[in-house]
């Protein structure tokens, strides 16, 4: 019975009812439901109790139960740029009512686009991201929400999946969005080249300031091995700064292949100056002291030549 209750729901264990009730009587889903052979999540919604756990199927059922979008961080879960993780968020146009149901949270919008990825309908990742930042930033958010929308921001910037351009005009659509202003400028702090929150407070909190030189951003280098981009530098002086995250560089192959590339980099003259993110967090004065030191050094050293 299980098997069959599968192939009449679907591949993802989960179906409205209405689309059942030619196929078999509603008095028999009433029963399995009594008898636990289906869930009924929400209400005109049945789903396998073997499938709820899935994401993607308590994604789907929200779908189903509002005829909505999915949005917010679930939207973002389904662009594969975020944990899917907490309540189901769909949107609904404005005009419709939103369901009250546990596990779903329904929002009512404006303007509502919609993209598909597979099964299931889900706001633009413009839209998506600006949402989850709103979301994150106002009174219902809370600090892991703002950092997995922070992430999510930097990441699809980073890899080119959406444009600073259109992410900053979808911000300023929304001029009541919670926390618009820091959105805006994190967007202009990826677009100058920031690659992670490591880097962004490298730059806020060490590279800028009173008499430090204008750093440029993912310079690129060309050793025999390949192209290297330097998170900071200086190519008049040939000065690097990198900022080491413990995620990417706490590993003996990384911490050998750090070794490797900087003694590449000395071959054509850099001087790589290399700050852990303990010393970065813990120290900003000290790093920007010792920067400026080699930078002036430096200086007087090429002056000489």
């Amino acid at each position: 019975m299980a098997r069959d209750l599968l192939v009449l729901l679907g591949p993802h264990g989960v179906a409205r009812a209405s689309e059942l009730a030619g196929q078999v009587d509603r008095h028999t889903l009433g029963r399995w439901v009594a008898d636990g052979r289906l869930l009924r999540p929400h209400r005109g919604v049945l789903a396998a109790p073997e499938c709820w756990p899935e994401w993607r199927t308590r994604a789907l059922a929200g779908v189903l139960a509002t005829d909505g979008t999915l949005s917010h961080s679930s939207a973002l879960a389904a662009w594969r740029v975020a944990e899917d993780a907490g309540p189901v968020h769909v949107s609904v146009p404005a005009d419709r009512r939103a369901l009250h149901s546990p596990g779903l949270v329904v929002h009512r919008v404006q303007d509502l686009v919609t993209d598909r990825l597979g099964p299931l309908p889900v706001t633009p990742l413009p839209r998506t991201l600006v949402d989850s930042w709103g979301w994150a930033h106002g009174r219902r958010g809370h600090p892991r929400a703002v950092e997995r929308a922070r992430a999510a921001v930097i990441e699809t910037l980073r890899d080119r999946r959406v444009g600073a351009a259109r992410l900053r005009a979808e911000a300023t659509r929304r001029p009541a969005l919670p926390g618009r202003g820091e959105l805006v400028t994190l967007v202009g702090l990826v677009e100058q080249g920031c690659q992670s929150e490591l880097e962004i407070w490298g730059v806020r909190e060490v590279l800028q300031g009173p008499g430090m030189p204008r750093f440029v951003q993912q310079h690129h280098v060309v050793l025999p091995t390949g192209v290297v981009r330097l998170d900071a530098a200086l190519p008049e002086l040939k000065v690097a700064v990198e900022l080491d995250g413990a995620a990417f560089h706490g590993s003996v192959d990384a911490r050998e292949r750090d070794t490797r590339r900087d003694v590449a980099l000395a071959a054509l003259g850099w001087v790589v100056l290399r700050f852990s993110y303990r010393r970065l967090t813990r120290e900003p004065a000290g790093c920007r002291r010792e920067i400026l030191q080699v930078c002036r050094a430096r200086e007087t050293l090429l002056t000489r030549r």
